[in-house]
């Protein structure tokens, strides 16, 4: 019986993104004993989006250490752009690439150590649109303790605080009475501290998200602390 997805009639097509080809192969054989459809079998995200060509599959099950150079939010951000689920399948010491990923909207993490069976369990949920509730991983990263703070100094948490509040960066130098060349400086290190850590934040918006997360700017539930998506 094929393995179906939210919709009723309908095969669960699955991508495999892993340079490791035994990985792919097992993978792959697993998926179509399930039922599932491979659509695209490859070793990084340049060929997927080739493979696709412009379309979609239900889920992307998408290994973290490609080796190909790019930055996990990007692998992930391009796969989401396809309008594909993203499952993350990944070694287990890598918590800070997880935790990037499923930042960048990863719907869920399955370690490569686990069980076949509950891979396979777990891309029919993310087919089934909704979000993989992985104990082990949420565990595993509350109790990392590089994902706590950047190192920020004094004066960089309040150009990162009014920044993230939504003010250009001239009227924070203003705010603060230095130059705008000085707040550029501060900004910078801001990036590269968060990207030390396994945190990028190279929009304003992820900023925000980092400022939120480090307790410099309040939740949108209005109360300051760690909020972790």
């Amino acid at each position: 019986m094929a393995a179906m997805t939210g919709d009723p009639g309908r095969t669960t097509t699955v991508a495999i993104v892993d340079d490791h080809e035994a990985v792919r192969l097992g993978l792959r054989a697993a998926c179509q004993e399930a039922g599932y459809e491979i659509v695209a079998e490859v070793a990084g995200v340049p060929e997927l989006l080739d493979s696709l060509g412009g379309g979609r599959c239900d889920v992307v099950v998408l290994d973290l250490s490609l080796g190909d150079g790019r930055s996990v939010t990007d692998n992930v951000r391009a796969v989401l752009g396809t309008g594909s689920a993203v499952l993350v399948h990944s070694i287990a010491d890598r918590v800070a690439a997880v935790r990037e990923a499923l930042a960048a909207g990863a719907a869920g993490v399955i370690p490569k150590s686990s069980p076949m069976s509950k891979v396979i369990a777990a891309i029919a949920t993310v087919a089934s649109g909704e979000v993989l509730n992985n104990v082990e991983w949420a565990s595993a990263i509350e109790a990392d303790r590089d994902f706590a703070k950047a190192q920020l100094g004094p004066r960089e948490r309040d150009v990162l605080h009014l920044y993230a509040s939504g003010l250009p960066l001239k009227l924070v130098a203003l705010n603060l009475g230095i130059a705008h060349s000085t707040a550029r400086e501060y900004l910078d290190r801001i990036r590269t501290k968060y990207i030390e850590v396994g945190r990028p934040a190279p929009t304003k918006v992820d900023l925000l998200r980092r400022a939120v997360e480090d307790g410099i700017l309040p939740g949108l539930d209005g109360e300051s602390g760690d909020v972790r998506r």
